[in-house]
C-alpha cells in the first residue's frame, strides 16, 4: 500500500533560495532535499509537490529522477507552462488544484471563503517561512496563525514530505473528519 505525502517549493538549482535557506550552494541544498525525501518516501508512495520545482528553468528536473516514489505536481508561480512537456518526462502528472481527502492542495493559499463552506483546510506552499494569519475584527486587533492553512514549503517541514496525518493530527480518524463535514454542511444551508 502506498503512502501519500505532500511538500512544496523545492526550488531546485536556485542559488539564491539555497543561500536564504542557510546552505552554501544550490548543489548542497538540492542534495539535502534528495536525502531527506528518500529517507521517508518509498518506491510505491505518492508525493504531491505543490509548486515551484525550480526557478523557471528545466535543468533542475534531473533531481526529480533521483527522488523515490510517484510525483504529482501542482503548478506554482515559478513553474512555466512552456516547460510542462519536459517536466512530464520526470513526473506522473501536473495539475492546478487538487481536492484530496476533503482538503484543497494548492500552490498559493486559497481565499478564506472557500474554508467557510467547502473545505476545512488548505495545504499549500508559496509563502515559504511565513504563515497565513487571522486578524481581529470590529476594532479588536490581534494577529495569529490561521490553523486552517497549512504551509508545506520545504523550510517549514524540515525538507521532508509529510502525510496529512502528520500535518493534521487525527485526520485519519473518520469521526474527526465527519465533524468538519457536518459543520460545513450546516453553513451551506
Amino acid at each position: 500500500m502506498s503512502t501519500v505525502r505532500i511538500c512544496a517549493d523545492l526550488h531546485l538549482e536556485h542559488e539564491n533560495m539555497a543561500r536564504k535557506r542557510g546552505f552554501t550552494s544550490a548543489e548542497e541544498h538540492d542534495e539535502y532535499i534528495v536525502s531527506k525525501w528518500n529517507s521517508v518516501v518509498k518506491k510505491q508512495d505518492i508525493t504531491y509537490v505543490l509548486g515551484d520545482i525550480t526557478m523557471e528553468k528545466t535543468s533542475g528536473y534531473r533531481y526529480l529522477d533521483r527522488l523515490n516514489g510517484i510525483i504529482r505536481i501542482i503548478g506554482g508561480n515559478h513553474d512555466m507552462l512552456r516547460h510542462c512537456h519536459e517536466l512530464l518526462k520526470h513526473v506522473e502528472s501536473i495539475g492546478g488544484m487538487v481536492k484530496y481527502k476533503d482538503i484543497f492542495l494548492t500552490h498559493a493559499p486559497i481565499h478564506t471563503r472557500e474554508l467557510l463552506y467547502r473545505i476545512p483546510y488548505n495545504i499549500h506552499g508559496h509563502i515559504h517561512e511565513y504563515n497565513v494569519e487571522t486578524h481581529g475584527l470590529f476594532g479588536k486587533w490581534f494577529k495569529r496563525k490561521d490553523k486552517r492553512y497549512i504551509c508545506v514549503s520545504m523550510e517549514q517541514i524540515d525538507y521532508t514530505p509529510k502525510t496529512i496525518g502528520e500535518l493534521i493530527p487525527n485526520w485519519d480518524d473518520a469521526d474527526f473528519r465527519n465533524k468538519f463535514k457536518y459543520k460545513l454542511a450546516k453553513r451551506r444551508k
